[in-house]
Order: C-alpha cells, then structure tokens, then sequence
C-alpha cells in the first residue's frame, strides 16, 4: 500500500506537532534520593515527600547540613530494625533542630507501611518528638504502622491483635500508643549493605547495655543526588 503526497504531508505534521508538545509539557520530577556512605558499604534512599512532606523536609536538611556525616548506627536488631542518625563515634548525642510533625498516618493513607527495606523517623514515646534518627526496616514490622480509624463517632479498630469495639473517637485519635511510626522512604539500592549492618554482633556500647555493633558501624557521608 502506498500513501499519497497528502496523507505523507499530513502525518509528517502531526509527528511535529507531538513532539513539539512533549517538549512543550513539564518533566515529572523524580523522588529525591540520597546516598550513605557507610563503614559497611553504601545504600541509597529514595524519600516521598508526596506523602510525608515535613519529614522528608526535615531529613533533608538534615542529610543538607551534614549532620549525618561521622554519626553511627546505634542501635541494632536482626529481628527488627537498624537505627543511627543521632550519635557520633564517641557516643555523644548530636544537637538536634526541633522535632517534627508526626505524619504517620498520611503516610499510610498513601501506601507507606513499615515494611522490610523502608525508611521510617525514630522517637520517644511522644508521637511528634522525631529529630534526626532514622531506623530501616529489615523485616516486616506491621506493629509499628498507625492505626487508621474509621470514620464516625464511636469507632471499632484492631490494635495488636485484638478488636476494639465502639470506643467514643476522643478517647482515642490522640492516644500515643495508635501513632505509630511515620515512614518516609526506602532503600532503593545497597539492601546488602544494610543486611551486613543487620547481622554485625551487638552488645553494650556507649550508654546502651545491648544492641550496640561492637564493630563500630559509621556513617561516612550521607549526599543529596537529586
């Protein structure tokens, strides 16, 4: 089948057209991700600020002012989660900016759970007490996702296992115990950095009795690729 000057004239256009408008439309802007250089190797993280926005703002700065450079991982369990971002090599506390905003439970409305790989703020008990501590995931750690409440007044929900029926909405939307934990990224390359992290011996160190590395795992460099 041949086609016509016309139709050949035609298509040429409209090919124009189209790429004239894709280079007319906006870039999507990609997640942005940083990179840890570490004792044991590196990892990278990507961060959603979409659907926890004052965390990753928060991290980011954090990861922009450099502190993460020369802090260790303190704290960790093979079962559980590794945790670092808040100590140097001497075991000294590093200054912290104020905590943020808990946003744990947009986070989960938007898909973010506390899954083997993801990246999520550590805390005290208060649910807004988040500084720079992060921990990863290494399994998955379905206890420590928020607990989403209904709609409506009073509200059933499951916590830990167990159904909790027709509670009056006040006694409970502020509860500490449901905030759970917000999580903000994932490791998106060098997970077997964080198994070697995951699997080095603990025990005291510094002012923790158990769950310190006795190999001491530091976090050289933590950079903002894009």
């Amino acid at each position: 089948m041949s086609l016509s000057r016309r139709t050949l004239s035609r298509l040429a256009a409209a090919v124009g057209a189209a790429a004239a408008l894709g280079t007319a439309l906006p870039a999507f802007a990609a997640d942005p991700r940083v990179k840890f250089v570490t004792s044991e190797g590196d990892f990278v993280i990507e961060v959603y600020p979409d659907k926890a926005p004052k965390t990753v703002e928060n991290f980011l700065q954090y990861v922009k002012d450099k502190h993460y450079d020369g802090t260790i991982f303190h704290r960790v369990i093979k079962s559980f989660m590794v945790q670092g971002g808040g100590f140097d090599k001497d075991y000294k506390e590093k200054p912290t900016r104020a905590s943020v905003i808990h946003e744990g439970r947009q986070a989960l409305a938007k898909g973010l759970k506390n899954v083997t790989g993801t990246v999520a703020m550590a805390r005290t008990n208060d649910p807004h007490s988040a500084t720079s501590q992060f921990f990863i995931n290494v399994v998955d750690n379905a206890r420590l996702d928020p607990v989403a409440l209904p709609a409506g007044d009073p509200v059933t929900f499951e916590f830990q296992g167990q159904v909790h029926k027709d509670i009056p909405r006040q006694n409970v939307v502020n509860h500490p115990a449901l905030f759970g934990y917000t999580v903000f990224g994932k490791v998106v390359s060098g997970m077997d950095t964080v198994e070697k992290i995951r699997n080095t011996p603990t025990g005291p160190g510094g002012p923790f009795p158990t769950d310190a590395p006795q190999k001491m795992v530091v976090i050289e460099s933590a950079t903002l690729l894009k």
